[in-house]
């Protein structure tokens, strides 16, 4: 059980859920009308109302949900409380809703990133959990995503591709899962060129690391992320303001990471593999250049047309190997375009698939667990834009409109065998705090896959 959950239901405060129409009600219940309307309480989402006990303590709180039925109604409010709550130990009552999910919601509005304060604060509030919740599998969500955020708030300089491999192996031994990997020059010894060209600028080696789970008679799913330890832009440099974030490049090796702890955890009748390629794009005579071609494991030749356009061509490399088992389910995740954010924002990424049964299962096991993404297009009219004068394909757009869209197609040449395949093109990071959603790190689509893996293969 997740040390935040606590047994001692006798002396926990209760947290009354209520809304605009419903705090009066409630209050009479308490007989504390009077004090909670001199407070200016009014049931708002996310407002709170202590009310005072003997001593210095607190004998109840009044929470928020805001207006029943409203069109801006946060699933994720209750994850709001450890950061407004007084410290001390605290029980649900009222009418929260899907419960699980608003005692998950107060588990990761707990998350702090510490690591590098002399006096970390912590979180001094403790749950009693609702009856009928199941701790145990919240629990193990939520650790997932915190190593997941802890991946991605940790700087590069105490997370390279080393370390990221490393962090995968102590995931695979939790679960006894095996893996493998291919580092440095032996990348192209083993054909995986594309992986070897981002990677090679850096003193910190590229590889390509290979996990793997379960009965391999089950369902095969294959996760794949894109782990970029740090992304300068390469020869292509990005200005200092766009490289102030990359830090989270390997944000989709995060969340492949995290998706496959929770479905180990939770022991999933599936044969899992997950691919991570992991690199530094750096700079240094070495570094690959805009105009090169390089060839790919696919045997597709790529005209690079940006250098900071890497994470695509890790991914094709990756996909490749994916794909030459012909799994059920091919899903991956990366950090790969500014144009997903500016069509769609931080929160929402954007997912592509051909498959319509797939899609359908993503927007609803996304929508169940307030792990939300969007259906964009696999046009295929802007594949033309991929074309290249000198090899097979290159790996930008040549005109300044569908980024995430022609990234997308780059990626789907490279998927041919699976039976289904999405591409997930992620943020990776909440710029503003949020309910359940503290600022920093965030694995996004990571519960929605868990989600819709139990979905298909257990329910």
């Amino acid at each position: 059980m997740h040390p935040l959950f606590s047994k001692d239901a006798a002396t926990a405060i209760p947290v009354y859920a209520v809304t605009p129409e419903s705090w009066t009600a409630t209050a009479e219940q308490l007989a504390l009308v009077d004090f909670v309307r001199a407070s200016g309480f009014e049931g708002g989402q996310g407002s709170l109302c202590l009310v005072p006990g003997r001593g210095a303590g607190i004998s109840a709180v009044l929470f928020g949900l805001g207006k029943k039925g409203a069109v801006d109604a946060d699933p994720f409010i209750a994850g709001k409380l450890p950061t407004l709550l007084p410290p001390g130990t605290y029980r649900f009552e009222g009418d929260w809703g899907d419960a699980s999910q608003a005692t998950l919601a107060f588990l990761l509005g707990s998350y702090r990133f510490e690591r590098y304060k002399s006096k970390p604060k912590g979180v001094s509030v403790k749950l009693v959990p609702p009856a009928g919740v199941d701790t145990s599998r919240l629990s193990k969500i939520a650790e997932a995503v915190f190593e997941g955020r802890d991946l991605i708030n940790t700087p590069a300089n105490d997370l390279g591709p080393a370390e990221i491999e490393a962090a995968i192996r102590d995931v695979a031994k939790q679960f006894s899962a095996s893996v493998t990997s291919i580092i440095g020059d032996d990348l192209l010894t083993q054909n995986f060129p594309m992986v070897h060209a981002v990677g090679r600028a850096s003193t910190r080696a590229p590889r390509l690391v290979d996990l793997r789970w379960g009965n391999p008679s089950h369902p095969k799913v294959t996760l794949v992320g894109k782990g970029v330890a740090f992304d300068t832009g390469g020869l292509n440099i990005k200005p200092d303001n766009s490289m102030l974030l990359m830090k989270k490049d390997m944000g989709g090796a995060a969340v492949a990471l995290a998706a496959a702890r929770m479905v180990m955890a939770a022991g999933l009748p599936i044969s899992l593999r997950l691919i991570l390629p992991t690199v530094e794009n750096s700079i240094s005579g070495s570094a690959f250049r805009p105009g090169d071609v390089l060839a790919s494991r696919k045997g597709i030749s790529v005209e690079i047309g940006n250098t900071d356009a890497e994470g695509r061509l890790i991914l094709g490399d990756a996909l490749t190997l994916a794909d030459e088992e012909a799994p059920d389910l091919v899903l991956d995740f990366a950090t790969l375009t500014g144009a997903a954010r500016v069509a769609l924002g931080p929160d929402l990424p954007p997912v592509y698939t051909d498959d319509e049964t797939l899609a359908a299962d993503i927007t609803a096991s996304g929508l169940a667990v307030n792990d939300p993404v969007w259906r964009m297009p696999l046009w295929k009219p802007y594949a033309k834009l991929l074309d290249s004068k000198v090899a097979d394909i290159n790996h930008i757009s040549s005109g300044a409109f569908a980024g995430s869209v022609t990234a997308a197609l780059f990626l789907q040449r490279f998927v041919e065998k699976a039976k289904s395949w999405a591409h997930f093109d992620v943020f990776c990071w909440v710029p503003s705090p949020k309910s359940g959603r503290p600022e920093g790190g965030e694995v996004q689509a990571a519960r929605l896959v868990f989600e819709l893996l139990e979905r298909r293969y257990r329910r």
